[in-house]
């Protein structure tokens, strides 16, 4: 399999699929640009390396065709900025018009091809549509983790049409080492942190970590469907009735393999769903009637931080609690100083999906961890243990 470290870049077009997919404001301006920045070094890789680059990417969820706020002309100038060269843009990413400017195209310049997704048979895996885009470069990367579980043209379909010339680019590379130190190259004590609202959403996850993880901490809202399933009293909080059986079973999974399974002993509970509301910090096991979990309480902060301090692999998704209202955050905040606080103490922390990456983000501890997945439903599916179609495209 051919890497980007000993690829010979030298007079070469490299088509480049990236996860340029970024939020943009009322004035179609990038409200975020850490998705293009992750790419950053596999773009001035190619460009050192005597390559010029064509980049590829979906923008949003275009219904009909063309629309202007999904046109990747939004954000040229921010992609420029970042790379350091003038971008050129294409407005389309098929047809004679772009592949007259991929020919032109000389060493060191960029060419940033219109969003994938205005053509149907991006998400369709359209054969025919891989072929044309395939026909624009000489070389294949892929680099856009975030969309690796989707089996569409420009990350699965494509690939095939470069059998001898396709490889990750930098960032997915971080992504699948990352996932792998955690799933099998864990340096031990290992701890998972599961947060979120729903077990049903986490279950697959949960269960293939199990053989995995030496201290399995739960938090959010699932952690009172745990609370209910050992018999607790739960309030108002939130439960999934259908999934008491499943954190059962889960409980007991996790006593016959040794895990140290941690539910919190303590909650934040408020009488509504609101910041201004009345709270206490109660047994998670006796919250009064009307009341609800909001977040984990002070004991259980206490508890979860030793555990996370006292680790040497640290996985984190999900938050433990609403931390986007003040009144709800402390023990999310508290999470992600211990995680960051066991990095720099020499463990290896993976933080994934969306409200997590939030969550780090919010609190400027990004640089204090040792990765944050850019995958939200990609990271996943790859802890699930599920073979992404994008990765196995480059694999096989």
């Amino acid at each position: 399999m051919q890497n980007i470290n000993n690829y010979n870049f030298s007079g070469k077009k490299a088509l480049i699929r990236v996860d340029f997919n970024v939020p943009l404001d009322n004035d179609l301006n990038v409200t975020d640009n850490t998705r293009i920045n992750a790419a950053i070094p596999t773009i001035k890789k190619v460009l050192s390396s005597g390559g010029a680059v064509i980049l590829m990417s979906h923008l949003g969820r275009p219904k009909n065709g063309p629309e202007a706020k999904f046109s990747l002309a939004n954000i040229v100038d921010q992609v420029s900025n970042l790379v350091g060269v003038n971008v050129k843009f294409a407005n389309d990413c098929i047809g004679n018009n772009v592949q007259g400017l991929a020919q032109s195209l000389q060493s060191g310049e960029v060419l940033l091809l219109e969003n994938l997704r205005f053509h149907r048979g991006e998400k369709k895996g359209d054969e025919e549509f891989a072929k044309q885009l395939s026909a624009l470069g000489d070389v294949y990367i892929n680099d856009a983790f975030g969309t690796a579980h989707r089996a569409h043209a420009s990350t699965a379909i494509i690939a095939q049409f470069f059998p001898n010339d396709k490889m990750f680019g930098y960032l997915i590379e971080k992504e699948i080492e990352s996932v792998s130190k955690v799933m099998n190259n864990s340096e031990k004590p290992v701890t998972a942190i599961i947060g979120g609202a729903k077990v049903s959403s986490k279950i697959i996850i949960i269960e293939n970590l199990l053989d995995k993880v030496d201290h399995l901490i739960i938090g959010g809202g699932m952690a009172y469907t745990f609370a209910k399933a050992q018999g607790g009293k739960v309030g108002n909080s939130l439960v999934e009735e259908d999934f008491i059986g499943t954190a059962t079973s889960i409980l007991e999974q996790a006593a016959s393999k040794n895990v140290q399974l941690l539910i919190p002993i303590d909650s934040i509970a408020a009488d509504n769903f609101s910041n201004d509301t009345n709270t206490q910090n109660c047994s998670t096991n006796n919250i009064p009637e009307g009341y609800m979990g909001l977040d984990i309480g002070e004991k259980a902060v206490v508890e979860n931080v030793a555990c996370i301090l006292s680790s040497k692999t640290i996985l984190w998704n999900g938050p433990m609690g609403v931390f986007e209202m003040s009144k709800f955050q402390k023990g999310t905040e508290e999470i992600a100083k211990a995680v960051a606080q066991a990095t720099s103490n020499g463990a290896f922390s993976l933080v994934g999906g969306g409200d997590s990456v939030a969550a780090v983000n919010k609190f400027n501890l990004a640089n204090d961890v040792s990765h944050v997945s850019t995958g939200g439903g990609a990271m996943l599916e790859y802890l699930e243990g599920k073979e992404l179609p994008g990765i196995a495209a480059i694999l096989n």
